[in-house]
């Protein structure tokens, strides 16, 4: 039975933070660190324009897994170096952007593809329908200990970069994307300097399966039709990759942006995240917006806030991007 709702600003949310929960992803992280990053770029000139290079990346990740992506840089004879980086993380179902209108803005821009995602699918691949639940009764292997780990190397990425500023480094997405701005924004805030999260996905994960029907939440209550005798398990294993539990780490500054009609992420959960940060952060609300969070009205807001933190020289020359 669907959750009893009230105004979404209201909300309570029933997600726990875990006691070990620091500890668990601080184990992790220090296993990722071990593992030699053997970053690969191969130029792609049918890509590429008078302004901006196009490379096809690749980089090792957990479980030894080869994460593929996309990389756009401006030319020097466009923009000299060096360029703040911008890393673009992807929604559920869509593959990785091809990030050349960021990199016209002066950016160093990483269109991400966590495992799964166009060419880092070849060692794991649960489909869509079937990530969200993928391990869910155990968090040392759930289907996001690798995917989030997977986002957060991108960092290591740009770090391996000469012609990167690596005091500016940011990240930005909506949906899965925005569930990534915010755990790559915690899990290395010792390197991410801003991020912008819209309709922010994998928060309250267990809150959002009551709320709503729609997928990709429904993939959790298909689960526990099927198998009700796993619920506190799934909850349990949740509660260590729930963005609320990731938000208090977080310590750049943060833009939220929801839709108050958004029936696949509830704005409930977005604002029991808002809640949950205790980093610099704004809240941008859409009373008549689903899932698309009020995009058109909000993505020159997002552009302008990622622009006064990261200072890309090429800001205002071109058109404003799109979403990603």
């Amino acid at each position: 039975m669907a959750a009893t709702r009230g105004p979404a600003e209201a909300y309570g949310t029933s997600v726990t933070r875990p006691d070990d929960f620091d500890a668990f992803w601080a184990e992790i992280m220090e296993a990722a660190r071990g593992i030699p990053l053997n970053p690969a770029l191969a130029h792609v000139p049918l890509r590429s324009t008078p302004e901006v290079d196009v490379f096809e990346i690749h980089y090792d990740s957990l479980d030894g897994v080869r994460v593929a992506g996309w990389y756009c840089v401006p030319k020097e004879s466009y923009l000299p170096p060096p360029y703040p980086a911008l890393l673009l993380v992807p929604g559920y179902i869509s593959e990785p952007t091809l990030p050349k209108s960021w990199a016209k803005m002066g950016y160093a821009a990483v269109g991400v593809a966590p495992r799964g995602k166009l060419r880092s699918n070849a060692a794991y691949n649960p489909g869509y329908p079937g990530l969200l639940t993928d391990n869910i009764v155990d968090r040392n292997t759930y289907a996001y200990r690798g995917f989030y780990v997977d986002a957060a190397r991108a960092v290591d990425f740009v770090l391996s970069r000469p012609e990167v500023d690596h005091s500016r480094i940011g990240v930005h997405g909506s949906s899965q994307g925005g569930a990534l701005t915010i755990t790559t924004a915690a899990l290395r805030a010792d390197a991410i300097t801003v991020g912008a999260a819209g309709a922010p996905y994998l928060c309250g994960m267990m809150d959002a399966a009551a709320l709503t029907h729609s997928w990709p939440y429904e993939e959790i209550n298909d689960y526990l039709r099927m198998y009700p005798e796993r619920a506190e398990a799934v909850r349990e294993t949740l509660s260590y990759f729930d963005g609320i539990n990731f938000a208090p780490l977080i310590r750049c500054p943060m833009l939220i942006y929801l839709g108050l009609g958004d029936d696949v992420c509830p704005p409930e959960t977005g604002y029991a995240l808002y809640r949950a940060l205790t980093c610099p952060a704004e809240l941008h609300v859409y009373p008549r917006c689903a899932h698309d969070a009020g995009i058109y009205w909000e993505m020159p807001k997002v552009v302008e806030f990622l622009a006064q933190h990261l200072r890309p020289a090429g800001y205002g020359r071109r058109a404003e991007p799109t979403q990603g």
